[in-house]
């Protein structure tokens, strides 16, 4: 009928938007966890996972790139705590030309809270091409999570996307590590809105100047 052809759109962006709020909170209440690993590798600064532990990553990330849904949000979860003997595998992951895929690799990382990871993200390639606007500020999300608030600017600018679940998503992040709002409401006109982002503009101006915060460590 032409009424549910109209309404097929709105429905798929409802669930698209649901499965990324739900991502967001799955990752939220994740922590990292490495108990069961007591070894070093020859190089770099990691955990080295036990061979059952091993084949174990090796066989998630082989899935996750075909997870849907639930699915995919449990792998996220599943790395998360599986933490630091994972975080090589996930850091090549964050590069996968699949935006979806490197999405999940950076939550996963973002979970974790831990901030050594701020290094090595910021040593990663910037996101070019088709979807890269995407990946940035999922980017940004990470570092905010690992403690790197030079990516505020990133995430107070996805304040003005277009599309609310972007909006969404960027202001759970902001709200989450500043525990302030400035009565953003994602779902409110776009002239409310701007009022509200240019207050996080002006809070901005403000805390940026603490050597604290724009130091580059």
């Amino acid at each position: 009928m032409p009424i549910d052809s109209d309404l097929r759109p709105l429905r798929a962006r409802l669930a698209s938007f649901l499965l990324c709020m739900l991502v967001a909170a799955a990752t939220s209440a994740c922590v990292t966890t490495s108990g069961a690993v007591n070894e070093r590798p020859p190089a770099g600064p990691w955990l080295m996972p036990s061979p059952n532990l091993r084949q174990q990553i090796e066989e998630e990330a082989k899935r996750l790139p075909w997870s849907h849904g639930i699915e995919r949000v449990d792998s996220i979860r599943w790395f998360a705590k599986v933490g630091e003997p994972a975080y090589p595998t996930l850091l090549e992951m964050a590069l996968d030309p699949r935006q979806d895929v490197a999405g999940a690799a950076l939550a996963a990382l973002g979970a974790t809270r831990d901030s050594r990871l701020v290094e090595h993200l910021r040593a990663l390639p910037q996101p070019r091409g088709s979807g890269s606007a995407d990946l940035q500020l999922e980017r940004a999300r990470t570092l905010l999570r690992l403690g790197d608030w030079q990516s505020v600017p990133v995430l107070i600018d996805g304040l003005r996307d277009e599309r609310m679940m972007t909006r969404a998503l960027c202001m759970q992040a902001l709200s989450e590590a500043t525990h302030e709002r400035f009565d953003f409401d994602p779902q409110a006109h776009e002239l409310a809105r701007e009022v509200s982002v240019q207050r996080w503009e002006s809070w901005w101006r403000e805390r940026s100047t603490d050597p604290l915060l724009s130091a580059k460590r």
